[in-house]
């Protein structure tokens, strides 16, 4: 079924509601309906389209808290452009693992600025040494990315709605759509 994406009344991305509850919203009288889809919902005696895109009509701040990128596996590696910061190569996702720049045994921490994307074959000739001890070189030193809605709304691109595009942030280039010359 149809989700709605919802936007801030500043028009930035919120976050992606199912039709019900969207529908419920604007009943309320919270949002405004932006863009719809070509389907509709029909009850005893009114007909509306289901809602593509809705803007709420006052501001929501956001904590902090809810901005930050969340620490994990695979931001790590989007931080990193799945790229090994040893040996510069791109890989696969099932192709990486992360590295500690300074090991735990050393005093090293589990944070944005002590782990790196690294390919298996560097993080096993790093071992649990330093970069400087092992004789390598990253290539960048790491840091806690900043929040972007770029990086909350990369999940499923090739599934979101035609409708939505104009609404979001993009961080890479749009498919070309096959039938343009």
């Amino acid at each position: 079924m149809e989700m709605t994406l919802l936007l801030n009344s500043t028009y930035e991305p919120l976050r992606v509601l199912h039709w019900q509850k969207a529908i419920t919203l604007l009943w309320q009288g919270k949002v405004e309906v932006l863009e719809v889809y070509d389907r509709q919902i029909h009850g005893i005696s009114i007909s509306i389209k289901l809602p593509s895109v809705m803007r709420l009509l006052k501001l929501v701040k956001l904590k902090d808290s809810h901005r930050a990128v969340k620490f994990s596996r695979i931001n790590i590696f989007t931080r990193d452009g799945y790229c090994c910061q040893y040996c510069k190569h791109k890989f696969r996702t099932e192709e990486l693992t992360f590295d500690h720049v300074v090991p735990i045994a050393k005093g090293g921490r589990k944070t944005w600025e002590n782990i790196v994307t690294a390919c298996w074959r560097c993080n096993n000739r790093k071992s649990g040494r330093t970069p400087e001890e092992a004789n390598m070189r990253l290539i960048k030193k790491p840091v806690k990315p900043r929040w972007s809605p770029t990086v909350t709304i990369t999940i499923g691109i090739r599934n979101t709605p035609e409708s939505w595009r104009d609404y979001l942030y993009w961080n890479l280039e749009l498919d070309a759509d096959p039938s343009d010359p």
